[in-house]
C-alpha cells in the first residue's frame, strides 16, 4: 500500500458505528479481517512506529496471544496530518476501520487499516519503539503456506483455487502456517537480522531474503529449494518475505542470490500479491558470494561411442540480431559445459527475431550460435530444427521460438533413410531396412495438432545413431508457460498454477509416445529433456511418466536443495529436467547443473545471456 506500484484503488466497508475504548489489538483480532471493520473507533492511542507517504504505523500494547497483531496502518494522504506525528510519539486518534485490497487485484489479501484519523493528539515524545525480532522474538513455519493447501501436493495441489482466505477468514494458526505468521505481524515493527537475499531485485527493486532464523531447502549458494517436506508434500519456503521500497527513500542494493545485507527493520503490510517488510532504511550488501560459476566436471566424450554427454538450455529468445546474447550463451556451452556432444537446446527465435514479418525459419540463429561456440573453442556442431506455424506456438509475437538440437557430426548423426518432417506432421515409430527403430520423420513433432499444444511448442523428436551403430531417441520440450499465475501468497487457494492442465496433457502425450518406443524396445536409449515449465513437485503433472521414465537428477544422487535452473521470487526451482529410460537408468547417470546465469557472475540480471541455467548429464548407450 505505501510501496505504491500502480496506486490505490479499494476499501471494503460495513455499516458504520461508533466504539469506544478500543486498542490496536481489538482492532485486528486473531483472524486474517478486523472484526471491527467498518466502525469507527475514538480514542485509539498507540505510540508510532514508522512514518511513509500515505500516513504512519502505530504500536498498541501487546497481548500474549501471538495471533494477534499490535501493530496498525493509519492511512491518509493528508500531509499536513502526516505532518503531526513522529516516531516514538504517543498519540491518540479517531478513525473508521477497513480492510484494504492493494492495485484492486481480486486475488490479492486485504490489510486492515484505520482511514481517515481525525483528533489527533501527541501525548509524548521519544518514546521506545521496540520492533519483533524474527528468530528471535517469533520465527515462521518452515513448510506450509496456508491451511487451504490442501492435497497431497500442498501449495501445488490441483484443482487451483478451491477456496479463498478471504472468504474463509480463519483463526490464525501463525505456528504451522506462513501466510498466517505473517499475517499475525501485520502492521507491527520487525527486524530482519542477517538478511540473504534469495534472487535478483524485481523491477521495482524490492528483493526476496530469509533472515537469522530456520529455513529448510537451503543450497549451498545461500536459496531456498523447493523440496518435499518431511510430511512428503512440497515445501514453498514461507519462512522467506520480500523487503519493499524504503520508506525513506533510499534504494536497496543491487542484490543477488547469496548476498548477505545488514539488519533490515521495518513494518509488515500486505501488498502485491506477497506479505512485504517496508524498511525503516534501505540495507547495505555486507556479503557477497565468490562470483565464479563452476565448469562441469562432466567432459565430452569424443572417443568413447557408449557414453554420451549431453547439455540442456532455455536460451532465451535468442535471435541473430543479438551478438551480445549469441556469444554469451556459446561461451557458455564451450566454456562451462564444455561442448557436450549433443545440446538441446529452447527459445531459438527466427531470422529476424521478434520482428512480426512471417519469416519462421532459425537457421541464420543456429549458424550464429554454431560459429561463435566454433571461434572459443574450435569444436563445430551441426543443428536441426523444425520450424513452427507463424505465430502459433507461442512466446514473443514474431519470435517464434523452438526447440533445436546442436550435436557434434562425428560421433553420430540422424538415423538416415525418412524426412525431416514438417511444423504439422506428425512422427511415429517404425522399422528400417535394418530392422532398428526409428522415427517416420526424424526428426519430426511429435502429435503437433492435438489440442494439448494449442500456443505452444511442439516437442522436437529425433532418432540418432553412433558411427558403430548404438542408437538412441531423444525428445526435446519446451511446455507451455506458467505467465499469468496467482502469486502464492494470494487469496486463491491452492495458488492459480495457470496451464498446469495443459502441461500435465502436454506431458501425457510425451509419454505416450515415449511408450510406443519401449513397446518395440523394452531397452531403447531414450532421452526426455528441456523446460518442463513445471516442478517435480506437482507431482500430479507427471503421474504418467512414472515406471516409463526416470529423472536424472534421482538417479545421479544430486542432493534435492541443490536440484534448481531458475530463481523466482523466494525459490530455486527447477523448471528444466532431465527423463531417461530404464535401460540407461540401469547404467548410471551423472549431472549437474550449471549456475551460469542465478549465480550472478555478472551480479545483474541484463547481464546474463538466459534467466535460467544449463544443465549437463553422461549417460551411457551400451
Amino acid at each position: 500500500m505505501f510501496s505504491t506500484h500502480l496506486g490505490r484503488y479499494l476499501v471494503l466497508l460495513l455499516a458504520t458505528t461508533n466504539v469506544f475504548g478500543i486498542e490496536v489489538t481489538d482492532i485486528q483480532g486473531p483472524a486474517f479481517k478486523s472484526p471491527l471493520v467498518g466502525q469507527t473507533v475514538h480514542n485509539l492511542t498507540g505510540i508510532v512506529t514508522a512514518k511513509g507517504p500515505n500516513g504512519f504505523w502505530i504500536s498498541g500494547a501487546p497481548v500474549a496471544d501471538t495471533r494477534v497483531s499490535n501493530g496498525l496502518s493509519i492511512f491518509t494522504e493528508d500531509d499536513s496530518i502526516i505532518a503531526q506525528v513522529a516516531p516514538g510519539d504517543m498519540v491518540s486518534l479517531s478513525g473508521r476501520v477497513a480492510e484494504f485490497r492493494s492495485n484492486g487485484s481480486p486475488n490479492d489479501l486485504t490489510i486492515t487499516e484505520i482511514d481517515n484519523p481525525a483528533n489527533i493528539e501527541v501525548a509524548s515524545h521519544n518514546n521506545a519503539v521496540e520492533p519483533v525480532i524474527i528468530g528471535r522474538d517469533r520465527s515462521p513455519p518452515t513448510q506450509q503456506l496456508s491451511a487451504l493447501d490442501t492435497g497431497g501436493d500442498g501449495f501445488l495441489a490441483v484443482p487451483n483455487n478451491s477456496s479463498r482466505i478471504d472468504v474463509t477468514d480463519a483463526t490464525l494458526q501463525p505456528d504451522k502456517f506462513g501466510m498466517d505468521f505473517w499475517e499475525s505481524l501485520e502492521g507491527q515493527l520487525v527486524t530482519i537480522p542477517n538478511p540473504v537475499a534469495l534472487d535478483f531485485p524485481n523491477s521495482f527493486g524490492e528483493i526476496w531474503v530469509r533472515g537469522d532464523w530456520a529455513v529448510t531447502g537451503l543450497n549451498s549458494r545461500g536459496g531456498l529449494t523447493i523440496t518435499l517436506g518431511p510430511d512428503g508434500r512440497p515445501d514453498a519456503n514461507p519462512e522467506a518475505v520480500i523487503i519493499g521500497r524504503p520508506l525513506d527513500g533510499t534504494r536497496n542494493p543491487k542484490a543477488f542470490l547469496g548476498v548477505g545485507l545488514s539488519d533490515i527493520t521495518g513494518v509488515v503490510v500486505f501488498q502485491f500479491g506477497f506479505f512485504y517488510v517496508l524498511p525503516l532504511s534501505a540495507p547495505s550488501i555486507i556479503t557477497t558470494p565468490t562470483p565464479e560459476v563452476p565448469v562441469t566436471t562432466i567432459l565430452s566424450s569424443d572417443t568413447d561411442e557408449c557414453t554420451l554427454t549431453v547439455g540442456d538450455y532455455n536460451v532465451d529468445n535468442m535471435t541473430p540480431r543479438s551478438p551480445t546474447h549469441v556469444n554469451g550463451v556459446a561461451r557458455h556451452i564451450a566454456t562451462f559445459l564444455r561442448n557436450p556432444d549433443i545440446v538441446f537446446l529452447q527459445e531459438i527465435q527466427d531470422n529476424t527475431g521478434s520482428t512480426d514479418d512471417g519469416v519462421v525459419i532459425g537457421n541464420l540463429t543456429l549458424s550464429a550460435l554454431t560459429t561463435a561456440i566454433a571461434s572459443i573453442s574450435g569444436v563445430r556442431y551441426n543443428f536441426i530444427e523444425i520450424a513452427p506455424v507463424d505465430n502459433e506456438d507461442g512466446g514473443e509475437p514474431g519470435g517464434n521460438i523452438r526447440q533445436a538440437y546442436i550435436f557434434k557430426p562425428e560421433k553420430f548423426q540422424l538415423v538416415p533413410g525418412f524426412p525431416v518432417g514438417g511444423s504439422l506432421d506428425s512422427t511415429t515409430v517404425v522399422s528400417d531396412v535394418s530392422g532398428g527403430l526409428t522415427f517416420s520423420f526424424n526428426p519430426g513433432r511429435i502429435d503437433p495438432t492435438n489440442a494439448a499444444w494449442i500456443d505452444s511448442r511442439k516437442p522436437l523428436a529425433a532418432a540418432w545413431q553412433t558411427t558403430s551403430g548404438h542408437r538412441f531417441f531423444t525428445v526435446n520440450l519446451h511446455l507451455t508457460s506458467k505467465s499469468g499465475s496467482a502469486s502464492t501468497q494470494g487469496d486463491a487457494r491452492p495458488p492459480v498454477n495457470l496451464g498446469v492442465d495443459q502441461r500435465t496433457s502436454q506431458i501425457e502425450r510425451v509419454s505416450a509416445f515415449v511408450q510406443t518406443i519401449l513397446t518395440e524396445d523394452p531397452n531403447a536409449n531414450i532421452v526426455v529433456a528441456g523446460d518442463f515449465n513445471e516442478y517435480v513437485q506437482t507431482r500430479s503433472a507427471f503421474t504418467s511418466l512414472q515406471d516409463i521414465l526416470f529423472e536424472a537428477d534421482e538417479i545421479a544422487g544430486v542432493d534435492p536443495v541443490e536440484r534448481y535452473t531458475f530463481l523466482f521470487d523466494q525459490n530455486s526451482e527447477q523448471l528444466d529436467h532431465i527423463f531417461v529410460s530404464g535401460a540407461i537408468r540401469s547404467r548410471g547417470v551423472n549431472v549437474e547443473h550449471i549456475h551460469v546465469n542465478n549465480w550472478a557472475n555478472a551480479t545483474t540480471v541484463t547481464a546474463r545471456p538466459s534467466d535460467h541455467d544449463p544443465s549437463v548429464a553422461e549417460i551411457h548407450l551400451c
